[in-house]
């Protein structure tokens, strides 16, 4: 397929259909008005890109609909959308490198995308609010967008909505005005980041400011302090002195997390801001490491980003390593400990695919994070206490806002240490035997 045509299959094989290698985003410019009670959701993205190579024409992805479509000092000859594809023909070629500015005004009522072997992802209603989930293909669920890792951009948000919610973004609070029954927020994000990591709560909130070396902010439901918030949601201070020790500067403005009222499976992952529900408002491992869990993911996953799915464990393995070291430093068990266990549940069960490829299927089971872990836990036996850690700090500080491969953490790991590790890194992610554990 040529870069100025042709129908676009989709940039990443683990998510067929989403994203155009042909272009990027720098900024998105998103205004918005949301009805709670119809789920109505109107809006208007202005998008500022970048084309790769000639471009005659823009695929957006987008599951709402575009009412008016327009591009800055261009004709468009047609637009049209097929299976969750804009497609904008323009009627002259924009020129490699230029930037040009896509204007689209859409509507609709939202919901999760679902996809063949993947949970539904995407704009979602709460008993009564919202929550908006989007790992990996969920972004065209609520605004146009090249819903591909790799394209990085930052944002703007104005979002109108009933005066008695509160409404949290992926980025900084710049102003906030009420006009009777309705209130007005306006957010950015001056960090790149990919538009799977965007998010919008909206819930009846109370906010509660923790003391700590980055701002930190809890938004919940009233009565959220009882019961186990101390012990998970309380120590967030910690955690985070803790990961910037370990990983270096905190890599974004501040770090919200929000709590809904309804319970959820699974915390959700976005930048500078992670939801969690009130069930994770408790003092067992599980939910207390799953905070550790989702703060770290703020260096590893949203500011430096795989550039494609297959490379998950880049995320997934450093955010489950940073679960064991905030379980060692707050006097639990020890990295080792944790590294010994979950190596002996793995030796023990057959695993089909590598860790450099898990497939879409498998991207997000289980054995990913662990051995993911593991191959950082045997990394750090390899080179020492002191390299291991001057690796994670340089790797964040040389590639946040960017995106990475499996084998650049390879060659950047042989830099740092001075020696090729390629071989020795084979056997843990590009076979699928497990090696022992040193």
């Amino acid at each position: 397929m040529g870069r100025g045509g042709g129908r676009v299959k989709g940039a990443d094989p683990y998510i067929s259909g989403h994203g155009d290698l042909r272009y990027d985003v720098t900024h998105y410019a998103l205004s918005l008005t949301y009805a709670l009670p119809s789920n109505k959701l109107d809006g208007t993205a202005e998008i500022t890109c970048r084309a790769v190579g000639e471009l005659s024409q823009v695929a957006l992805d987008l599951r709402l609909k575009p009412l008016k479509v327009s591009v800055a000092g261009r004709k468009v000859s047609r637009h049209r959308v097929l299976a969750g594809k804009l497609t904008i023909t323009l009627a002259e070629p924009v020129a490699a490198g230029e930037e040009f500015t896509v204007t689209v005004k859409f509507s609709g009522n939202p919901a999760p995308i679902a996809k063949r072997g993947q949970d539904a992802a995407g704009w979602e209603e709460l008993d009564d609010g919202v929550i908006v989930a989007s790992q990996p293909h969920g972004a065209p669920s609520w605004f146009p967008c090249n819903d591909r890792p790799s394209s990085k951009a930052t944002y703007e948000l104005t979002l109108t909505t009933a005066a008695d919610y509160q409404v949290e973004f992926s980025g900084e609070l710049v102003t906030q005005q009420r006009r009777g029954a309705q209130r007005t927020w306006t957010f950015r994000q001056t960090q790149p980041i990919s538009s799977y990591l965007a998010t919008v709560q909206i819930g009846r909130y109370q906010v509660i400011t923790q003391k700590s070396v980055v701002p930190l902010r809890v938004v919940g439901p009233a009565g959220i302090k009882n019961n186990g918030f101390s012990a998970s949601f309380g120590r967030q201070p910690e955690m985070m002195a803790l990961f910037v020790d370990r990983f270096g500067p905190y890599p974004f403005t501040g770090y919200t997390t929000v709590i809904t009222d309804d319970p959820l499976e699974i915390p959700l992952e976005s930048a500078s801001l992670s939801t969690f529900g009130r069930n994770f408002a408790a003092a067992d491992w599980d939910s207390v490491r799953l905070v550790a869990h989702e703060l770290a993911h703020q260096w590893f996953g949203n500011a430096v980003t795989a550039r494609e799915w297959r490379d998950i464990w880049l995320h997934e393995g450093f955010a489950c390593y940073a679960e064991w070291l905030w379980s060692e430093a707050s006097g639990q068990r020890s990295v080792a400990d944790w590294a010994r266990h979950h190596h002996a549940i793995l030796a023990g069960a057959s695993q089909k695919t590598v860790l450099s490829d898990p497939t879409a299927s498998e991207m997000f089971e289980d054995w990913v994070y662990k051995r993911g872990a593991l191959t950082l836990h045997a990394l750090r036996a390899e080179v020492g206490d002191q390299v291991f850690f001057d690796i994670l700090r340089s790797w964040v500080a040389t590639h946040r806002g960017g995106s990475v491969s499996t084998a650049d953490f390879v060659a950047h790991c042989s830099e740092v240490a001075g020696r090729d590790l390629a071989a020795w890194f084979g056997p843990w992610l590009h076979e699928t035997a497990l090696p022992p554990l040193p």
